[in-house]
């Protein structure tokens, strides 16, 4: 037995190759309704505005805010950068640290979303609104955007440095956690069951 929906899929398909094998549709005939029908459908699509296609966001950055960053983040030890999300990302040896942002969804905007510590992303939007943003996805997690157009080379320097420790941190923080877990974990089992 056959899904409901696979037997509609069939029948359309067997209609339109009926309807591909059958003579072309004759025009009807021009009368005054018909003529009168067709110039409204005319006037209407000219009055309506033309939909743009979807597709990425054009690019604001002509390539100088990037090198910034670029050169900012891969002056640090062990970062790396790879494209995720379509835009370029710094990693630190296994985390992100930075992603580049240039007019995300039509944002309007040439940023870098950075990491920060609990309550640094609410301090820096209350302080410098026009400079600092929640980015989309990420801000839940306390990442901060930064117009880079509105701060210098230092400032921005900081601020990645910032993140990328911070990202350390929380990489040791974790990895540690784990070892002390495992060496609980070990302590627990009966002297017996280890020599199995």
């Amino acid at each position: 037995m056959e899904a409901p929906i696979t037997g509609r899929l069939r029948e359309a398909y067997d209609l339109s190759n009926t309807l591909s094998r059958t003579e072309p549709l004759k025009p009807k005939s021009r009368t005054k309704e018909n003529a009168a029908g067709r110039k409204r459908e005319n006037d209407q699509m000219a009055n309506e505005t033309p939909r743009s296609k979807a597709g990425p966001a054009p690019k604001l950055d002509r390539g100088k805010q990037l090198a910034r960053v670029r050169r900012i983040c891969m002056s640090i030890p062990g970062t790396s950068e790879k494209i995720s999300h379509g835009e370029p990302t710094f990693f630190t040896p296994k985390r992100v640290f930075a992603m580049f942002a240039d007019n995300h969804h039509r944002d309007g905007r040439v940023a870098v979303w950075l990491p920060a510590a609990p309550g640094v992303q609410t301090a820096l939007i209350e302080e410098a609104p026009g400079i600092y943003f929640r980015p989309p996805y990420v801000g839940v997690s306390g990442w901060v955007g930064v117009e880079l157009s509105k701060l210098d080379d230092d400032q921005v320097g900081a601020l990645i440095r910032e993140a990328f420790h911070f990202v350390e941190l929380k990489s040791t923080a974790s990895r540690r956690s784990k070892a002390t877990q495992t060496a609980q974990a070990e302590r627990r089992v009966p002297r017996r069951a280890r020599k199995l």
